[in-house]
């Protein structure tokens, strides 16, 4: 029986080490301790896994130490892949946990990456970290495989166990071997590819898909607002039809869909290819938020109210709705926009962990807003709190004269001032 050890343990690596957890002996492995001792005590700070969850994975433990993973027989790696403030690809946390898997790996191991790359960072970029620290070779003394992460925070609908699994691995048997493992957890089944360079490429695609599509209907926002159309309006009367795709403006954060398309063009580019139409999507969704603050501050300015000095209330902070995500959230990107204004900026998000916020973003969001102090109010994040709250709700924190601007059109558009 494999002994496994999961490398990571946030939103993708927890679910699946609690899921290898029930079936197998397994290790979850994370350089945070403060983590390791939450989870210890049965604590989950993402919310994906529930106390009852972790109790049920009974050969599931938990470690800081390189010496207790030290006999796994198959390492799953799971750690982030973020972006730099280039927008380049920051493989990182990457080659830390392959150079760390350099000094535990046997003869006879297997490793499987999850975490978002380009076609060929698996065997390019990691394999040879591998190999440099351990002595041994790739597809001789130990092998690898990749199965991209399909974690979609705050969902608990589309579980671990609910989405088939792409598979790979780096010779037929370790494909075999790798696509086994992941079925006996995956009720949903698997798919497996016919390369690792494929799995890699599939992950990639599949949020630059949704990137592009979600860019061509803020594109169309743009346009509708400049011809005095509601957009909204226009998508549910278009999305009568059978094919129609049901996407909605907004903004797009989060640790994939605004990350993901920046691996694949730099993976373009090196080959001396400019992707023109990713770009151009990138472009437009990364330019919402200064649009969004621009729309209130007009709204603002025909009340005679002053931007400078003005308070601002964003409700939400996180990169999507009912979940305590706050990465690569571009809800920042308005509250930048309007402290460039000068206007005193008041953030309130009932999810979000107030020292998370002000460690990642120099924020610390209000425990509670007052009432009757802001100026303008941009409902960013659709929250089920905000929705309970309501119109009346959300009105009552406002001045006589507040402008109220609702990103995410949870209230209906007669009684807001303005909406994406």
């Amino acid at each position: 029986m494999p002994k496994i050890c999961i490398i990571g343990l946030g939103y993708v690596g927890l679910p699946l080490a609690v899921e290898f957890g029930r079936l197998y002996p397994t290790v979850g492995f994370d350089i945070n301790e403060a983590r390791i001792e939450r989870l210890r005590s049965g604590v989950d700070s993402t919310l994906e896994v529930s106390a009852e969850e972790l109790a049920a994975a009974t050969q599931l433990q938990f470690s800081t130490d390189l010496q207790q993973i030290s006999d796994a027989t198959v390492y799953i790696v799971t750690v982030p892949t973020p972006i730099d403030r280039h927008k380049r690809p920051d493989l990182t946390p990457l080659v830390k946990a392959s150079t760390m898997l350099g000094k535990v790996i046997k003869k006879g191991d297997t490793v499987i990456y999850e975490s978002t790359v380009y076609p060929g960072a698996t065997e390019e970029d990691c394999i040879p970290l591998i190999e440099r620290e351990s002595g041994l070779k790739y597809n001789v003394d130990f092998f690898a495989g990749y199965s991209p992460e399909r974690i979609n925070p705050g969902d608990k609908l589309h579980r671990l166990t609910t989405i088939t699994k792409v598979t790979s691995g780096s010779n037929p048997a370790t494909a075999e071997f790798v696509d086994g493992l992941y079925r006996s957890i995956v009720p949903a089944g698997t798919h497996r590819a016919s390369s690792i360079r494929v799995a890699e490429a599939a992950k990639v695609i599949e949020n630059t898909q949704r990137d592009l599509n979600i860019a061509l209907v803020n594109e169309l926002a743009l346009i509708f607002n400049r011809m005095g159309i509601d957009t909204l309006e226009v998508l549910e009367a278009a999305g009568t039809k059978w094919n129609f795709l049901p996407f909605r403006p907004g903004l797009v954060g989060g640790h994939c869909i605004g990350v993901d398309p920046y691996y694949l063009t730099h993976k373009a580019e090196e080959l001396g290819y400019i992707p023109e139409v990713i770009l151009a999507g990138r472009r437009i969704n990364d330019s919402m938020g200064p649009y969004v603050v621009s729309q209130v501050v007009k709204r603002m300015l025909k009340r005679r109210i002053h931007v400078e000095d003005a308070n601002v209330l964003v409700l939400g902070l996180t990169f999507k709705e009912n979940c305590p995500d706050i990465r690569n959230t571009r809800v920042i990107d308005i509250i930048n926009e309007f402290r460039d204004y000068g206007s005193n900026v008041d953030v309130y998000d009932p999810w979000v962990n107030a020292d998370e916020a002000a460690h990642e973003y120099g924020i610390r969001p209000v425990a509670e807003p007052a009432a009757g102090k802001y100026d303008a109010i941009v409902i960013a994040v659709a929250h089920h709190q905000f929705q309970e709250l309501g119109y009346e709700g959300i009105r009552r924190l406002g001045r006589r004269e507040c402008v109220l601007y609702d990103i995410k059109s949870i209230l209906p558009s007669h009684l807001v001032d303005g909406r994406l």
